[in-house]
């Protein structure tokens, strides 16, 4: 039969079922857009930090970089003096706040315009571009890029007032900068351009260098940095490990959010499975004729297959549209959890990367290929006097059922396997985890025919003939009511497992939390990242602080990022003053002696994750790179800690005097005097320090909700995707329940010719799809609490290291149960209502 005849009746079909095509469509653009926003969403981000790194480190092929603090200036000015000396430029760079309308972050970076030609085109190098004198001389000139200057509002002469560390300082715009390219400008967008001495004398860094770049010859880079002679407590590193620390920073939670976007494409790849097996079974008559008049089984192959590709490849590029349209605004919450979590990074547009775009199209394609291949071999394989035969699948897929439990419990125990394999890897985790989900996912045949076999005496004992006939129509299209209630099991179930883990991860916090906020205020300078909290209070600020009469006792806390391992990591130097209160849990240790061991010179604590991560425990060494150079300490002890998935390693404040040349205070807990009101505990600190700089004074209540809140924002991106997920599965259900009550239209009117009203019909339909949530939920719960627990003890474990103590909330089961009930009950009244208004007699004449 000509090619052209079966593609003209194929697009025939598609367009005769044209709510059954929209939702399949819908199905299919769902799945890929959640992958391909999430992609999209994350490459902005990281692509953004690349650009601007890129953008600040220029040409430069080594760079000179010291401890927290920096560099003295003077090694610098030995580095010129030596005889055959690199390329090289000093380097000051910050971040601080605008102040006003828009309040985004700002990179400060302050350069020597004099050294810079080699290493950085866009910094202005004569006076025909920028005023250098007044550049080099005038108190507060900064520069800035057209892009950044009109998102400021500001232009050449304006004043512009900026945050630092809770300090209000002015800079004036000394001229706006023209970019070359969309790309620069696109990398310096808040990036603002000062003087060495002004953003010295901005940032609080005088006679400091945050670094020195250089520019060496690969050839000659070892012999010449050999000869340097550098000082102790200078290191030489290449550009590129910043770039690789905030990527392994981030990977945990750029893969978190990728596998949870993978959910949504798995739940849609059984709605185009429902969609492709439908289409066979509900065209078995003509696809029999079509053997019988002489198609071959490869054609009809094709035939099914390309339905299928026209199917995905409309849905993919709708899918690859909307997922753009989602991007923009999940963009937002990504940035916005990296901000609080990792680091200050702006992201003001969506980078649209052909490689995520190119990927989606391959999965959105790939999945229904892949879905379609069994309906289609199904339609060619089969005999055509069989395929004429209704019965015929049926009793296929009720005597298959056995099989495909078996296999299911093999599957089952292959991911348990997967997940019980001690490695710290993340891909046998997520490859045990959807191995968990196709497992339960074969078991639900033979479950659905046993337990709708045994729903059939209690629905018939209550609801009389219509309740048995309910039950056993599920059984009778088993083949249908199977994949249908995969597909709303695995979503439920996802619905689930992400409830409870971020239950349970939010139970955890807030016990840790209510364990840890021992003191009544506690008092800090704004900080640009939430949790890192690195800001540091004026000279003498933080002793005028715990002076205030009222305060009982008092500790402080200096919170700076050091390198271990190349890595960036929160190191906290605590002096606990008078106090008595430790508010640590140790996972190792003993509680009664780690503070005495704390006390030696060379003794730290670290957090679980950083002892996770870093493979060390009590007994182990851990090395920082100090401001004397590096050092080596002890680890004593190893504490429960939400605060940083990095890890974050802690000591007295007499031993980071003694290996840092940075005696700051972050933070400061005040401990109130017995019968001392707290409220004006604050006002009284507010007053004392009133004009010099903006602190953030928090009572321990207050913390603790504004803390919750930064949790709960952090888990917004995740809520955002389990709805989509729940989206794209209703559809699924939807459509499959749709299609299995309208292909019953014949059944439906012999029922009525035989006497069946239209409000007996309405029950009858209503009682199976209830059935079908009842059963979804049924088998969504237990598989839920499973994926739960592997999301608790294992993917969280190993991705971020914390313990955490899985809660299984009823709450988050009902409304599981509910949300089952509901897609369910929805997704029949649209059948119930055309079945029951459907001529009987036309449609036995349809038939």
């Amino acid at each position: 039969m000509s090619q052209r005849l079966l593609a003209r009746a194929s697009l025939r079909h598609l367009g005769s079922h044209p709510w059954l095509t929209a939702l399949s469509l819908l199905g299919i653009a769902l799945g890929v857009a959640v992958v391909v926003s999430i992609d999209l969403a994350n490459a902005s981000a990281m692509r953004a930090f690349e650009r601007s790194t890129d953008t600040v480190t220029g040409r430069a092929t080594h760079q000179l970089i010291g401890g927290p603090t920096g560099l003295p200036e003077t090694v610098y000015r030995d580095l010129r003096l030596l005889p055959g000396a690199p390329v090289s430029a000093p380097m000051v760079e910050g971040s601080v706040r605008a102040l006003g309308g828009d309040q985004r972050p700002l990179t400060v970076l302050g350069v020597d315009p004099l050294s810079e030609a080699p290493f950085r085109a866009y910094v202005p190098q004569s006076r025909a571009e920028v005023d250098l004198g007044a550049f080099l001389t005038e108190p507060g000139a900064a520069l800035l890029t057209r892009r950044t200057a009109g998102a400021l509002g500001v232009k050449a002469g304006d004043a512009l007032d900026v945050g630092v560390e809770g300090v209000t300082k002015q800079l004036r715009v000394l001229a706006v900068l023209e970019p070359g390219d969309e790309g620069t400008a696109r990398a310096m967008e808040g990036l603002v351009l000062t003087d060495i001495s002004t953003a010295q004398e901005l940032l609080g860094h005088e006679g400091r260098l945050t670094r020195i770049d250089l520019i060496l010859p690969e050839a000659t880079a070892e012999v010449t940095l050999a000869r340097l002679r550098l000082p102790e407590g200078v290191e030489v590193v290449r550009p590129q490990a910043r770039g690789n620390a905030v990527a392994q920073m981030t990977r945990a939670f750029r893969t978190n959010l990728t596998a949870l976007s993978l959910l949504a494409l798995v739940v849609g790849t059984f709605l185009i499975y429902n969609t492709m097996t439908f289409s066979v079974v509900q065209r078995r008559e003509q696809l029999g004729r079509l053997r019988a008049l002489g198609v071959t089984r490869g054609e009809l192959f094709t035939l099914v297959l390309g339905e299928a590709g026209v199917l995905g490849l409309v849905g993919t590029v709708g899918g690859v549209l909307l997922g753009i349209l989602l991007g923009r605004g999940l963009v937002v919450l990504v940035t916005q959890t990296i901000n609080d979590l990792y680091m200050s990074v702006s992201v003001r547009g969506l980078a649209l990367e052909p490689f995520t775009l190119g990927k989606g199209v391959l999965l959105g394609l790939g999945a229904t290929l892949a879905a379609a291949l069994r309906p289609a071999w199904e339609a060619a394989r089969s005999a055509p006097a069989l395929t004429l035969r209704r019965s015929t699948l049926e009793d296929v897929t009720r005597g298959r059922a056995p099989r495909l439990a078996l296999a299911g419990l093999g599957v089952l125990v292959l991911g348990v396997g997967l997940l019980m394999l001690p490695t710290p890897e993340l891909l046998p985790a997520y490859a045990g985890l959807f191995s968990v989900l196709l497992g339960a996912s074969l078991l639900v045949p033979g479950l659905t025919a046993l337990l709708a076999q045994g729903a059939a005496g209690p629905l018939g004992r209550a609801f009389g003939l219509l309740g048995r006939m309910a039950a056993r129509g599920v059984t009778a299209s088993l083949s249908r009511t199977a994949v249908a209630l995969a597909a709303l099991m695995v979503a439920v179930a996802t619905t689930v497992g992400v409830g409870l883990m971020v239950t349970s991860f939010r139970g955890t916090v807030a016990d840790w939390l209510g364990s840890s906020l021992q003191a009544d205020v506690y008092v800090s300078p704004p900080s640009l990242v939430a949790r890192r909290g690195g800001a540091a209070f004026l000279p003498g600020l933080a002793e005028r602080v715990r002076d205030t009469p009222g305060v009982a006792s008092s500790s402080t806390m200096r919170s700076a990022q050091v390198r271990v391992g190349g890595v960036l990591t929160d190191v906290r130097a605590v002096d606990f003053g008078g106090t008595t209160a430790r508010p640590y849990r140790f996972k190792e240790g003993n509680p009664e002696t780690v503070w005495k061991e704390l006390d030696a010179p060379d003794a730290v604590l670290v957090s679980e994750p950083f002892s996770f991560h870093r493979r060390v425990g009590v007994g182990g060494r851990v090395e920082l790179a100090t401001d004397k150079g590096p050092a080596s300490f002890r680890v004593v002890g190893v504490y429960y800690d939400y605060g940083s998935d990095a890890g974050t390693v802690l000591m007295t404040r007499a031993t980071w005097l003694a290996h840092f040349e940075d005696g700051r205070v972050s933070g400061v807990a005040l401990y109130a005097a017995p019968g001392e009101d707290v409220d004006a505990l604050v006002a009284r600190v507010r007053e004392r320090v009133a004009g010099e700089q903006e602190l953030t004074l928090r009572s321990n209540r207050a913390l603790l909700a504004t803390s919750l809140e930064v949790f709960d924002r952090t888990f917004t991106i995740t809520h955002v995707l389990r709805l989509l997920a729940i989206g794209v599965a209703f559809v699924g259900v939807l459509s499959a329940l749709m299609a299995l009550q309208l292909e019953r239209a014949r059944e439906f009117a012999v029922l009525r010719a035989t006497g069946l009203t239209p409000r007996q019909l309405w029950a009858l339909v209503s009682l199976q799809t209830g059935l079908l949530g009842v059963l979804a939920g049924l088998f969504a719960l237990p598989l839920g609490v499973a994926l739960a627990y592997v999301l608790v003890h294992v993917i969280n474990q190993r991705s971020f290291g914390w313990s955490l103590q899985l809660v299984v909330s009823p709450e988050v089961l009902l409304q599981a149960l509910g949300l089952a009930l509901l897609a369910a009950a929805l997704a029949g009244l649209y059948p119930s209502w055309k079945m029951s208004r459907a001529n009987p007699a036309q449609a036995l004449r349809e038939e």
